[in-house]
């Protein structure tokens, strides 16, 4: 079909509807379902198991596998962002990686500790192709939207994520605590660790069959571009990179606005992809089946709350702006970090929850928004959004080995988590920095 207009409605509502299709990776790979069944395999035994002949405690090699995929997707994706501005061709890219992460989840369904290093593998893929396709995905905003539509739009993403992660998660709680309704066998323990396994391979159906709605209208890629892959495509990417680092270096409003991001992605990721864990392990619950139900409640209370709180913070950039927006939550990190300290009975981690929820939600839609709206004006978006992309993985790669190697030194997560709230300290202290700019200030 013909290319939609910019700003037009129905390609706006498919940009938008990936967050739905993707969001149940984060959701339950991430977030929920998969930190439970990781930690479960370790019930009957001691925490730490011995890979690539170290002996390291579960959450901590977690923490290690995670860093180095975020670490190589820091290194792919401004390569291959730039060769997809360059060809024209970002919707082929983003399919690839949206493909590789969905039948990675499905693979996750032979992770056992037998078999570790192959559950590890597409544990590792699964990240990859998550965070690769997203390299592409965030580059299309301001291809489809205007400036005044961005906070909006990006928000509205966000959301859709949120209510269709928290669907499908609901269908797997409910697979998980009454297995033998959906006529899954075996004891209570096995029926609901076979449940599941069986929630890792709907994620990547899921993920797979809702795209399809997001490819279908959004473009190929720059409608001005159309060359052929060759061998000259890779050296053209890093002139395409190197090119906009020159412009950023020029452009201190965007500079500083990058540092701030990247020093509270640091902070923010390694808070979300951990939750879990420090849940499973710090928390009193007074039994196995407690401690699985109330995580799932605890994350699904994120994931709602987060809704209201990427609509709320959107609306709060309309009125303060978004810089001062993003001061203020990032502040409010700090006591939330400080504050999980010192938490250990399940009405606490509950509260906790919510309150994350809410400035989760608000942070990450926001993050975004401001970024596309500080950009020049210019037709390789791709590029530009891989700066935004690689300082976002290489932050998380840093908070993750940070956490990970306080998690293995203390045998504790919770030294791991109160640190982060330096890091957002030094993010508020560097958007403070950042130069007033119009409506972002």
């Amino acid at each position: 079909m013909a290319d939609l207009p910019k700003g037009n409605k129905k390609l706006l509502n498919a940009w938008a509807f990936y967050d739905w299709a993707n969001s149940v990776y984060t959701l339950t790979i991430v977030s929920a379902v998969f930190p439970i069944f990781y930690e479960a395999l370790f019930s009957d035994r001691s925490h730490y198991i011995t890979v690539f002949g170290f002996s390291l405690k579960n959450s901590a090699l977690i923490s290690f596998v995670t860093a180095v995929a975020f670490l190589l997707v820091a290194f792919l994706s401004p390569l291959l962002s730039g060769i997809a501005d360059y060809v024209g061709n970002k919707k082929a890219f983003m399919k690839f990686f949206c493909y590789l992460g969905a039948l990675s989840c499905m693979g996750l369904y032979w992770f056992d500790l037998d078999n570790i290093y192959v559950g590890l593998v597409f544990y590792f893929f699964g990240l990859i192709g998550y965070w690769g396709s997203l390299v592409f995905y965030n580059s299309y905003l301001p291809d489809i939207a205007f400036v005044e539509q961005q906070d909006k739009i990006s928000a509205k993403g966000y959301s859709m994520g949120y209510i269709g992660s928290v669907i499908l998660l609901v269908i797997n709680l409910a697979m998980i605590m009454k297995p033998k309704l959906f006529n899954i066998t075996g004891t209570d323990g096995e029926a609901a660790m076979k449940a599941m396994r069986y929630s890792f391979v709907m994620v990547g159906v899921w993920w797979i069959l809702f795209s399809q709605y997001s490819y279908y209208f959004l473009p190929k890629g720059n409608k001005n571009k159309n060359q052929k892959v060759t061998h000259h495509v890779i050296f053209n990417g890093f002139k395409e990179l190197k090119k906009v680092w020159s412009i950023l270096k020029a452009n201190l409003v965007l500079k500083r606005y990058l540092g701030s991001f990247f020093v509270s992605s640091m902070a923010v990721q390694t808070a979300m992809l951990v939750a879990t864990y420090f849940g499973a392990q710090e928390i009193a619950w007074s039994s196995k089946e407690e401690s699985t139900i109330g995580l799932i409640i605890c994350i699904l209370l994120i994931q709602l709350v987060a809704i209201i709180g990427a609509l709320v913070t959107s609306k709060a950039s309309e009125k303060f702006g978004n810089i001062p927006t993003l001061i203020f939550i990032n502040g409010f990190w700090v006591l939330i970090c400080v504050g999980a300290f010192f938490i250990s009975q399940p009405l606490e981690f509950y509260v906790m929850a919510t309150i994350v929820g809410f400035v989760m939600g608000g942070i990450q839609s926001l993050s975004r928004s401001t970024y596309s709206k500080l950009l020049p004006e210019t037709e390789d978006t791709a590029s530009f959004f891989s700066f935004y992309d690689v300082a976002e993985k290489i932050g998380i790669v840093i908070g993750m080995l940070v956490y990970g190697i306080i998690d293995q030194t203390t045998g504790s997560p919770r030294f791991g988590i109160a640190s982060l709230a330096v890091f957002f300290v030094i993010a508020v202290v560097l958007l403070n920095r950042v130069p007033k700019k119009g409506v972002l200030n």
